[in-house]
C-alpha cells in the first residue's frame, strides 16, 4: 500500500520536495554545502533504484518494437540536436550558459519521464524498457554533439576525466549492481526480499535527489537571474517544439497512441538530475554558471510536465 500510496501522489510529492529545499538552500549556507556534497551519491542511489525495476533479463520481448526504437532514437539523437543547435545559438557569445544549456537539452531524461509518461497516457512501459539504451547513447553522443555545437571550445571547457568517472559512477556501476541483482534473485530468496525492498524507493529516491539538486544550487540561481534571463526564452522554446518534433517522428514510424506519446514525453523531457555533475565538474571559471543553468531548465520543466499531462495527449492522437 505505501508503494501504491507513493505512486499515485509522486507528482506532489516532488514539489514539496522542490519547495523545502529551495527554502532551505536560500535561508542556510551549510544545507546548501551539505546538499552538494550529498548530489552524487543520491544520484547513483536513484540510478540503481531506477534499473531495479527494469527486468533486463528479459528486455528482449520489449525491444521487440522496432518502430517504437526508431521513433526514439530519431526523434532524440537526430531531431532534438538539430533542435537544440538552432535555439542555444543566441547564446553563443556566454561560455558558461552555452555549456550549461547543452549538456541539459542534449540527454533525454531516464527517470521520472517514465511517470510522466504514464500520467500522460503513453506507454511507460516502452520508455522504462529503453532506458538502458537511452543512456548508452547519450553518453556516447554527448562529447560528439559538444564538439560539432562548441566547435575549437570544447577542448577549454569539457575535460574526458569528469564525463567518464560520471558515467562509471553513475551509470555502469548501478546498471552492473541492478544486473547483478536480477541474476541473484534468481537463485536467493534473500536476494529477492532485497529487491521486492527496493521496488518502493525510486519516488523517495527522486525527491532525494531533486531535494540536494535543488538545495544546493538554488542560491546561486536566485543571485544570477538576470545573467541566466536569456535561457528562459530557450528553454520555454524547447518546451514548446519538442514535443511536435516527437510526435512527427512518431508519425513517420507510424506507430499507435500510446506509443507515440511516449516518443513525445521522452523527447520533452531532459536528463537535468544525471548531467548536474557533469557541469559541477567544469573548469571553475563557467562551472558554477553552467549548473545554475542546468538547474534553472530543471524548474521550467518541471511546470512544463504539468502542461505536457494535458498538452501531449491532446497532440498526439490516433496516429
Amino acid at each position: 500500500m505505501l508503494r501504491d500510496w507513493l505512486e499515485h501522489n509522486q507528482i506532489g510529492l516532488y514539489f514539496v520536495a522542490v519547495a523545502i529545499a529551495a527554502a532551505a538552500g536560500l535561508t542556510s549556507e551549510d544545507m546548501a554545502d551539505l546538499a552538494a556534497m550529498a548530489i552524487t551519491p543520491a544520484i547513483a542511489v536513484l540510478m540503481y533504484a531506477m534499473f531495479m525495476q527494469i527486468p533486463f533479463l528479459e528486455l528482449q520481448q520489449a525491444f521487440a518494437n522496432r518502430r517504437f526504437v526508431g521513433a526514439l532514437l530519431l526523434a532524440n539523437f537526430v531531431l532534438v540536436p538539430l533542435l537544440v543547435w538552432l535555439l542555444t545559438l543566441p547564446l553563443s557569445t556566454n561560455k558558461a550558459l552555452l555549456v550549461g544549456a547543452l549538456l541539459v537539452l542534449l540527454t533525454p531524461c531516464i527517470d521520472y519521464v517514465v511517470v510522466f509518461t504514464h500520467l500522460g497516457k503513453g506507454d511507460s512501459r516502452l520508455v522504462l524498457a529503453a532506458t538502458p539504451l537511452l543512456l548508452l547513447l547519450q553518453l556516447l553522443m554527448l562529447p560528439v554533439y559538444l564538439k560539432l555545437m562548441l566547435g575549437t571550445q570544447v577542448d577549454t571547457v569539457i575535460a574526458i576525466r569528469p564525463f567518464a568517472e560520471a558515467f562509471l559512477l553513475l551509470i555502469v556501476a548501478p546498471l552492473g549492481l541492478a544486473v547483478a541483482t536480477e541474476l541473484s534473485a534468481r537463485r536467493s530468496a534473500a536476494v529477492r526480499i532485497w529487491s521486492a525492498g527496493w521496488a518502493w524507493l525510486p519516488v523517495p529516491a527522486m525527491a532525494v535527489v531533486l531535494v540536494t539538486v535543488i538545495g544546493s544550487q538554488i542560491a546561486a540561481v536566485a543571485q544570477q537571474l538576470e545573467v541566466l534571463a536569456p535561457l528562459l526564452p530557450v528553454y520555454a522554446a524547447f518546451m514548446l517544439l519538442a514535443p511536435a518534433l516527437g510526435a512527427f517522428s512518431a508519425r513517420l514510424f507510424r506507430l499507435a497512441a500510446p506509443a507515440a506519446r511516449a516518443v513525445a514525453f521522452s523527447t520533452s523531457t531532459r536528463n537535468s538530475l544525471v548531467v548536474l555533475p557533469l557541469a559541477l565538474a567544469l573548469p571553475e571559471p563557467i562551472s558554477g554558471l553552467a549548473a545554475a543553468a542546468v538547474i534553472t531548465q530543471t524548474l521550467v520543466e518541471l511546470v512544463g510536465e504539468l502542461i505536457y499531462l494535458r498538452a501531449i495527449p491532446a497532440l498526439v492522437r490516433g496516429i
